[in-house]
């Protein structure tokens, strides 16, 4: 959900990243750190292949607590969340979430993000990192003139995902924690626990892929839960490398790549997002009702291709007689599938699943099929 890893240097004279309460944990674990988003946070800690297998085929724990959080809550709460983000949030229940956007008046994408019900009212909205400032203070003037108060509490909370097929198996193992029984939480339902003696959010969420759930906890009680976590000897500490891959193969979007303030919900295939039928106003509903009715010139579609060369983000999409026809926003070779996967905005008379195309690598194109999306989907 947000911008992608930057392994170079943020350059000289660039504003320090911010650190996350778990900070000197990683550092012990020998994380390589990379600035994301504006925080420091780890890269991988040993082989970023080894990490993605393990979440793929047994448990991996992250710390993404460069994700913000901003409640709101109050009276009006509902409302004024059905005003600022494009899908209709007051029809979602309690202990439920949802994921949206909160788009411009031109429909374009400020960020995609989850919000939790707490209660009727009361809502979590979790906005990517890089995008969380931007998204706490549209959210403080489009609630406005509701009868609601926004307050952002980024800065004092830590976020800790567990995620893989066994994720479900670590967390019913923690000793004295109050977990419920999780086998009866559903996806994108969430409840109130206790883990290591600090009161917890536990969601099953997540950007993988796969089965899991994210702990929402104060910075206080961060270490304390990665620690019971991470004392069943029963999971992986994994990075954002890998992370990124998984939700590649996943085909979740990612802001800054396949989303942007230059595309509209619509044009990413996620126009069903925008309750544009059950809500008569929202902040870019008029922008992105015409864009529904107009079609989008370019098409978010995945893309297989053959051999082991890669497509990486900026790179041409091309046809077969080598007319440019659209651009990879992310790519890797996919560690599950063993063969190039990528995302890419094409033309859409080029869209259509089995079309043949190819991508400049370096000066040379190699052939790409176009695909239906996620390439990986998990077994239920």
């Amino acid at each position: 959900m947000t911008d992608q890893p930057n392994t170079g240097s943020s350059g000289a004279g660039s504003a320090r990243p911010q650190k996350t309460a778990l900070h000197d944990v990683h550092e012990k674990l020998g994380a390589r750190f990379t600035d994301f988003g504006g925080w420091d946070m780890p890269l991988k800690y040993g082989s970023e292949l080894d990490e993605h297998k393990a979440v793929r085929t047994d448990a991996g724990i992250f710390d993404l607590s460069h994700m913000g959080e901003v409640r709101v809550s109050g009276p009006q709460a509902a409302e004024a969340l059905d005003h600022a983000l494009i899908s209709r949030l007051s029809a979602v229940a309690v202990g439920k979430a949802k994921y949206s956007m909160m788009c411009t008046e031109d429909g374009t994408i400020i960020d995609d993000l989850i919000t939790y019900r707490l209660a009727d009212d009361e809502f979590l909205v979790i906005p990517n990192a890089g995008n969380a400032p931007t998204v706490a203070s549209e959210l403080v003037s489009r609630a406005e003139s509701f009868d609601c108060t926004v307050a952002d509490e980024s800065s004092e909370t830590s976020l800790i995902a567990v995620q893989g097929p066994n994720a479900e198996r670590v967390l019913a193992s923690l000793p004295g924690a109050d977990v419920r029984n999780l086998a009866e939480v559903k996806y994108y339902a969430f409840f109130r626990g206790t883990v290591a003696g600090h009161d917890v959010i536990i969601a099953r969420t997540g950007y993988t892929g796969e089965d899991g759930f994210e702990i929402f906890v104060p910075n206080s009680g961060a270490h304390d839960v990665w620690a019971a976590v991470m004392d069943t000897d029963a999971v992986t500490p994994c990075g954002l490398a890998s992370r990124d891959t998984l939700r590649l193969e996943a085909g979740m979007p990612l802001y800054g790549h396949e989303l942007d303030l230059s595309r509209t919900p619509v044009d990413a295939g996620l126009g069903v997002l925008a309750a544009t039928k059950s809500k008569d106003a929202f902040v870019g509903r008029d922008a992105i009702v015409a864009a529904k009715k107009n079609g989008a010139a370019r098409k978010l579609v995945g893309l297989k291709g053959d051999g082991r060369r890669a497509a990486r983000a900026g790179y041409t999409v091309l046809t077969s007689d080598d007319k440019e026809v659209g651009e990879v926003t992310s790519g890797a070779l996919s560690p599950t599938l063993g063969y190039p996967v990528a995302m890419a905005y094409v033309d859409a008379d080029v869209a259509e699943p089995g079309t043949a195309l190819s991508v400049d690598i370096r000066g040379k194109h190699y052939p790409y099929t176009v695909v239906q999306l996620p390439f990986y989907k998990r077994d239920r």
